[in-house]
């Protein structure tokens, strides 16, 4: 049984393009981030970046294939791991019915006036433990 995922499906700009004529690599990035917003909400559910809860530690993206304008895609979004205080956000970008990109993000629970990383809440941990996806059986 697969993890649990959000799907976030677009079509490209034509601006997102390169020389020639793929999708230029700075865009995976980007899009990756647009689409981690449901995870943003267990943390902040307003998305108030006056109460905000996270930090970014780390992303790194591979590229596996080509991408193209004119085609829709597709962001999924999983979580790749849970720890104490910081978990990653496992990201794949599907165009043609292949994933063409994928990356992580790590994230840390973090309370900006104490400068520190806190412990994940339980209800959080309830809902990630839902989209936990295991990387080692792919």
């Amino acid at each position: 049984m697969s993890a649990k995922y959000f799907s976030e499906q677009f079509n490209p700009r034509f601006n997102d393009t390169d020389a020639l004529g793929h999708i230029n690599n700075t865009m995976v990035p980007v899009w990756f981030e647009g689409a981690r917003d449901p995870v943003f909400r267990w943390f902040s559910p307003e998305l108030d970046t006056t109460d905000w809860r996270l930090i970014l530690a780390k992303i790194d993206v591979s590229f596996i294939d080509q991408m193209y304008y004119g085609k829709p895609m597709e962001v999924r979004t999983y979580i790749g791991r849970i720890g104490g205080s910081s978990f990653d956000v496992y990201q794949e970008l599907w165009q043609n019915n292949k994933c063409c990109a994928s990356g992580t993000a790590v994230m840390v629970h973090y309370n900006y006036q104490q400068q520190k990383s806190v412990k994940i809440p339980e209800e959080v941990l309830i809902q990630m433990n839902q989209y936990l996806h295991n990387l080692k059986s792919d």
